[in-house]
């Protein structure tokens, strides 16, 4: 059976609804089964970037450890609702801990490749990435080599900053357009090739074409259906174990209208869990 573990986190979001991503993630909580569910209790202060580049840092440091620590023990597939796209760094590194040949999968309008020295906010949602493979600030990233960098694949991505796309460029990840996606056979054959035994999911809402879902921060045009997308999990899930996933960005405008996007949310949920 799939756990649950909903993360509310903000602070490592740019956007200036950052708080909103708490209403997105206690809307998605209601609709998931309780007994199977743990809702973290994220600290609500700011936090100091600690001279690192990363706004917030110590929050975000925090949170990470209480994720990590509400993942250990779980041997089952769990699914990391944000938040922020930050709440999969740890479950990344739990991944990677229970399955060494790990895939790691970013459906996500935007790489999140940038480094502390090159993003153009400070925010942490937008490094992610970047720290999950091993580099940026000591105080919040993967060891080195946990992830390879031959075996991520982005999905959807098509709002680049220029240090991303060199990141792409020299650690040789594949990235697949939107136009790709739609061939529901193409994630399943990039991740196939990376030679992994098992994938993690990744998925920031933004992925979505903003006619899909209205609750998006940060919303890019000519995105990915949700039928593409769950047709394009489906096909991987049938080749690969899922050793893992994650599911953020959901930024509703209102408490009152968080509710408005559950249906396109749970179907994407659904084909994670």
């Amino acid at each position: 059976m799939t756990r649950y573990l909903v993360v509310p986190q903000w602070q490592g979001s740019p956007s200036s609804r950052a708080m909103q991503l708490i209403d997105g993630a206690q809307a998605i909580a209601g609709d998931l089964p309780r007994s199977a569910t743990t809702i973290l209790d994220v600290p609500m202060e700011a936090g100091e970037g600690l001279g690192s580049g990363i706004h917030r840092l110590s929050a975000l440091q925090r949170v990470r450890s209480l994720v990590a620590d509400a993942l250990d023990g779980h041997d089952e597939p769990v699914l990391t609702i944000g938040g922020d796209c930050g709440i999969a760094l740890a479950p990344i590194a739990h991944a990677a801990r229970r399955a060494p040949g790990l895939a790691v999968v970013w459906i996500d309008a935007h790489p999140d490749l940038n480094s502390p020295e090159s993003s153009p906010s400070g925010a942490f949602a937008g490094m992610v990435l970047r720290a999950v493979l091993g580099e940026g600030d000591p105080g919040l990233l993967l060891e080195t080599g946990i992830v390879a960098s031959d075996r991520v694949v982005i999905g959807a991505a098509r709002s680049y900053d220029d240090a991303e796309l060199e990141a792409v460029a020299n650690l040789g990840i594949a990235a697949l357009t939107v136009e790709a996606l739609r061939d529901p056979d193409a994630l399943a054959t990039a991740v196939a090739a990376t030679g992994a035994d098992a994938v993690y999911i990744h998925i920031d809402i933004d992925a979505l074409d903003p006619a899909e879902i209205a609750g998006n921060a940060h919303p890019e045009p000519f995105g990915i259906t949700v039928s593409e997308l769950t047709a394009a999990i489906g096909r991987l899930r049938a080749l690969l174990p899922l050793a893992g996933a994650s599911l953020a960005g959901y930024s509703p405008a209102s408490a009152v209208s968080a509710t408005d996007d559950l249906g396109a949310i749970l179907r994407v949920v659904g084909a994670l869990a």
